[in-house]
């Protein structure tokens, strides 16, 4: 595994924070995999620390449910469940749609055209398969058209389902076709707020959510397959 860590330990804040936050954004970015085991050891040495506040981070992060801990076994990084995929996408349609009728009425030029930069931008990481940046600018992405709707309280409640969104736009993000399709998907929906299509808008925003939610699903029954296949042999 690369190390993920080094950049995160040159920090003012307390040691156990740096090591909580910096375990819990790699679980979050996905470069700690659903089912792959926390090794307390590995963990510290990676990170330049002893496992004392390795172990503390891990504790934290099974509260917030993002890690299990399996007895006899140790700490592994929490599942995705179908169910928890089912409910935050769920909401995340009906948010991203109501976003996107707001932002009809209310984006301004200005942020148009920083949609625009970034649909130049998010083709070239699709293009070169760079997961890591992609990520990071469909998150900018979404968050422009969060802005557009000049609803704070909106914004807000995006904000409180974020972690959960992050993660699964991660494992989406990462499955075969779905770079291209996410392109396509943002570049319709972008014309559509400037044409002032609010209905439009609205539909292809949750069009947008259901897709990637269905591609995360396939990927992970395809996963499961492939478990059960490996269980036999």
């Amino acid at each position: 595994m690369k190390n993920i860590f080094a950049s995160k330990l040159e920090n003012y804040k307390p040691l156990r924070e740096i090591v909580f936050e910096t375990l819990r954004e790699a679980i979050l970015a996905g470069h700690l995999k659903p089912g792959e085991r926390l090794m307390e050891v590995q963990l510290a040495e990676e990170m330049g620390v002893s496992r004392t506040p390795v172990r503390e981070a891990i504790r934290k992060l099974e509260l917030e449910g993002l890690v299990v801990m399996v007895p006899r076994k140790g700490a592994y990084v929490a599942d995705i469940s179908t169910k928890d995929i089912a409910d935050v996408f769920e909401i995340r349609g009906a948010l991203e749609a109501l976003a996107a009728a707001l932002a009809c009425e209310r984006i301004t030029e200005e942020e148009l055209e920083e949609l625009e930069r970034l649909l130049v931008k998010i083709a070239e990481c699709a293009e070169k398969n760079d997961l890591e940046t992609l990520v990071q600018l469909d998150t900018q992405f979404h968050d422009i058209l969060y802005r557009a709707s000049r609803n704070d309280r909106l914004v807000q409640i995006i904000n409180n389902l974020r972690e959960h969104i992050q993660r699964f736009r991660t494992s989406s993000l990462a499955t075969p076709g779905r770079k291209r399709e996410t392109v396509e998907e943002h570049k319709a929906l972008v014309e559509a707020i400037a044409s002032r299509n609010v209905e439009l808008a609205q539909r292809l925003a949750q069009e947008h959510i259901e897709n990637a939610e269905n591609r995360l699903l396939e990927a992970i029954r395809e996963e499961m397959r492939t478990r059960e296949g490996e269980s036999k042999v």
